[in-house]
Parts: structure tokens; sequence; C-alpha cells
């Protein structure tokens, strides 16, 4: 671990015991060895806060900075994982930073374009920014044609500030996955990964400008959605320029009220444009939160939705649209058994999962919520709970899942928002009845085998001979042995490093014991420092220097 690494732990833990998270700071046993700083904090001896656990971790978040804000967005809409009560508090946290100097601003529009003169390209940059967040922010500008246009610019250095808090999580995700009881069932490193990938598709302006031309390319011939244009000429790795957009936020209701805008059209649309994205296009905006869309009002009876920032997208493979699509259509038939049997065929739980005890788990959690009205149903709330019943089955819930389950959790929320009476069954059904019978039914199977027929006329020829060569592999022994080689380096690299740290962490232990029974003999070495001997402090030091190396990371 790097010093720079040590330096931060022990600021988050002094922002942990500032806001009393107390059991967040013994689940990470690194700072164990170092929690009677804690004790030394004025904080300490403060009035304990009567606020709740999740307002006080919202609170550290935001005190420790935009990285672990943004940590905390990304968490929050992992309920399949959290609590209710944290996860409503981290769902209120906002990226909102204090924008980077203007100047800084333009000289970063001059670097990108080192051999262009910029009134060539920029009729006129406005250097004070329409928005500023922890990863960009936003400038309007004029082409010199006239159009106008945003210019998105990664913020300086925030690559390296990324790089350093995500390391330190994976660190402090280890520790947690080792020692807090709930870490193996929440799998952290697992979200540290999701909220990695995430942030550094986010930092790739080139990625977001393709995502808006795949959705813009997608809804060119509906009127249900309006991508702004992207102007690739303009674009660089770190600088995104796309059509400057105007309408109504889709959250402002006075407004929408005075444009008279068809709320319950505008509602039922946006069901529309999901399950399009999803079951259509397998191309979908995964950041689909009121901050994102604005209202075409035009046609006032026919609204139109805006996307805006595409820095989150998310896709679906084949066989997880049509098994999703098939428990959807098997949740509203109540048919349990076929949910669970999907659930085993699509790989999400491991083969060997009981079928009967993970139906009654469904079936459980279902039935409270059908005895409902079926408008007042939640797709979103029905996936999560699923969610939270098959992670008792060891279901490993892939990321494009979650992503996809969040955007329907906000898609939702602001259809009833607009329209309180929304059925959204009634709007999904057909999209996926439909999907169902293209994809299939005999002809998608037809069009299955025609796609497929050239690459099976050039694999037949060959399969005689490659079944002739792995068969005799197979006699020679030769597949065996390469498995078993590697395998076998595998498991003596394993026993060699869980040596090396086990060693490491008995005599960690050892001399933390031995600084604190060196503090406990009164007398035995002059105090140095705090009321603590020196001895005391150089065994203490040295052992959690041990302790740190053998819980350490691999990799």
């Amino acid at each position: 671990m790097k010093l720079s690494q040590i330096t931060r732990l022990f600021q988050i833990n002094q922002v942990f015991s500032r806001h009393r998270l107390d059991e967040f700071i013994l689940a990470l046993h690194v700072f164990r060895p170092l929690r009677f700083v804690s004790w030394l904090s004025p904080y300490r001896w403060r009035k304990a806060t009567q606020q709740p656990r999740g307002e006080r971790l919202r609170l550290a978040l935001q005190d420790l900075g935009p990285i672990f804000v943004k940590f905390g967005q990304i968490l929050s809409t992992r309920r399949d994982l959290l609590p209710d009560d944290i996860a409503d508090e981290l769902a209120k946290l906002q990226d909102r930073v204090a924008p980077f100097p203007s100047d800084q601003a333009l000289a970063l529009i001059h670097e990108a374009y080192p051999d262009e003169a910029i009134d060539t390209l920029f009729a006129e940059i406005d250097p004070t920014p329409l928005a500023s967040a922890s990863i960009a922010q936003v400038h309007a500008a004029t082409l010199p044609d006239g159009k106008q246009v945003i210019i998105k610019l990664v913020r300086p250095g925030i690559e390296k500030v990324i790089r350093r808090d995500v390391d330190l999580l994976y660190t402090l995700a280890g520790l947690a996955e080792r020692y807090w009881s709930e870490g193996k069932r929440l799998r952290p490193r697992e979200v540290v990964a999701e909220m990695e990938k995430n942030l550094f598709d986010e930092l790739d302006m080139l990625r977001e400008a393709a995502s808006a031309s795949q959705l813009k390319r997608n809804f060119a011939d509906a009127r249900l959605l309006y991508v702004p244009e992207i102007y690739w000429p303009l674009c660089r790795p770190n600088i995104l320029v796309q059509e400057r957009v105007f309408g109504v936020p889709i959250s402002d209701m006075q407004r929408l009220a005075e444009h008279h805008v068809d709320l319950a059209r505008l509602a039922a649309v946006g069901v529309e444009i999901f399950f399009t994205q999803v079951f259509k296009h397998s191309f979908f905006h995964a950041d689909m939160h009121p901050g994102n869309i604005l209202v075409d009002v035009s046609d006032a009876h026919n609204p139109r939705y805006i996307a805006i920032d595409f820095g989150i997208m998310g896709t679906l493979a084949p066989d997880d649209q049509r098994y999703l699509a098939e428990n959807f259509l098997a949740f509203f038939n109540h048919d349990y058994r076929r949910v669970a049997e999907l659930h085993v065929q699509s790989g999400w739980v491991p083969p060997d999962t009981r079928l009967d005890e993970f139906e009654s788990a469904i079936r459980s959690v279902c039935e409270p919520i059908f005895a409902r009205p079926l408008k007042e149903i939640s797709f979103g709330q029905l996936l999560l709970r699923l969610f939270q019943t098959a992670r008792r089955f060891n279901m490993q819930i892939q990321p494009q899942l979650v992503l996809l389950q969040k955007t329907l959790l906000n898609i939702e929320g602001l259809g009833r928002q607009l329209y309180p009476d929304l059925d959204l069954w009634q709007t999904a059904k057909p999209i996926l009845e439909k999907w169902m019978q293209e994809k299939l039914g005999w002809q998608a199977a037809w069009k299955t085998l025609q796609q497929e027929a050239p690459t099976w006329a050039e694999t037949l020829p060959t399969l005689p001979r490659q079944l002739y060569e792995l068969t005799q592999k197979a006699q020679s022994g030769a597949l065996t042995m390469q498995l078993s080689t590697h395998d076998l380096q595998h498991i003596r690299q394993e026993i060699r490093d869980s040596s090396y740290r086990t060693a490491a962490a008995v005599s960690g232990a050892a001399f933390i014991v031995g600084a604190a029974i060196i503090k406990g003999l009164d007398g035995f070495a002059p105090p140095m420092l705090a009321g603590i001997p020196l001895l005391s402090w150089l065994f203490g030091l040295w052992g959690g220097a041990l302790l740190m190396f053998s819980l350490k990371r691999r990799g």
C-alpha cells in the first residue's frame, strides 16, 4: 500500500469517525490498529448524533469528495444489495462541484485543436459553464454557421484522482469481503469493479458521442425520442461537441401544464421508449433521470422526449433479452415454476439450484405484489425483489441487468409523477408479445438458420478433421496433462501466497499485542507522544504495516 493511500485511509477514518459511522470503521479491519486515534478526536466527545445512519453515510461521502459522491450514486442503484434506508439516502447525492476556471477550459479547447485556429471552428464560446460535475463541465458555443452547440470538457486531472480513489476502494472492498459478516454475500469487489467501468466509460467523450449517434439512428424513424446531433469532426477523447437542444425540463410540471401537454400520453411515451430500446434495439439510455430529459412541447397532444447526457448506456445480449421477456410474461401469468426454470436456463443461478425451493421463494415475493391493482404494480420493484430473493440462491447479477432495473425504476417513477394512473403493463405487454412473436416463432427460427448458414457451410467440411485431432490428443493424454499442469501451478502459487500472508498476519498481530502490553506497563518506557511510549509506537506501526501487507489484495 502506497503512502498516499495510507494518508487517504487516515482521512476516511477521520471523516467516518466525525459522522459516528463506527460500524463501518470496525467492519474494515485496516482501521482497527488505528482506531484509538478516533478516541483522540474532538468529535468523539460530542453528544451522539440522532441522524439516521443513511444520512450520516451520505454526509460522509460528500465530505470525502466528488469521486466518493459518484460511488455513492452508483451504489444507490444497487438496491438488491443495500437496506432501503441507506439506498434512499444515497440517491439524494448530487454530483455538483465547483467549475474549473474558464481560462483553463479555453486552454483545454486550444490544446485539442493544435493545428487549427479556434475562431475558424467556433464563432463564440461562452466562458461561463452551463453545468459542472465531477467528471466534466459544459460550455455553450456557436459554430461559424450560426448553429448553437455545447462543448463538454473532461475535468483536468480527474483520471488520476479516480484511479487513486478506485484503487483505495478496491482495498477497502477486499477487507470488507474478508472480515465483514455481510461481505461475501454483498460482493463489494464486484460493486467497485462496476463503478470503475462506469467512471472510466464516462471519461471517454468519443464513446459518449458514439452512444448518442447510435441512439439517434435507432429512433430516426420514430417521433418518440429526439437525440442531439453529434459534430464528429470537433470531437476528441476529452471533448464532446453536440447540438444544443431546448425544451421544458420533464420535472417542471408547472410549465408542462402551461403548454397543455397531454401528461398521460407523455408518461406512456416514456414507457414505450424504454421497452423499445430494450427489446427492439438492445441498447438503452441507462441514466434517464429527470435531469437528463427535456420535453419538446411543440405538439402538446403528442409530446416528444429529448435525451441529453449519454455517458451511461446499457446493452442486452439476445439470450438476456429473451429470458427477460419470458420472465415478465411468466410473472404476469403467475407461472412461478417457469420463472425459476428460466433463471437456471439462463445461468443466472447455479444449475444445482432446487427448483421447488426457488419457485416457493419467488411465489412468496410476487404474490403480495400481484394482490394490488395492476396499474399500481412496479416492474422495477418486481425485478428488485426478484434480485434480492435470487441472491439467496447465489444469483450472479449481471451489471447490464442492474442498469436495466435502475432505468426501469427511473422511468416508472417519472411516469407516475406525470400521470399517477399510468398502467405500465398495458403499454408494455403489446411490445413484449410482438417481440416474442418475432424472436421465438418459426419465422425467427428460419431467419436464424439463414443467418447461420454461411458459417455452417464453412465449418462443416473441417469438422471431421477437428474431431479426429481432438480424439488423438485425448488418447495421448495431452489434454489432461495441459490442464493438470496449469491447475497444479495455480494451486502451488495459492499455497505459497497464503503462507506468506499468514506469516505476515501472525507477526503483525504479535507486534501489535506487544505494543499494547508495553503501553500497559506503566513506567516501562518514557512517554514520547500523546502519553504512549516510543517502543509502543514502533511496535504498533511495524505490526500495522505487516497486517496491511497480509491484507493487500493480490494483483
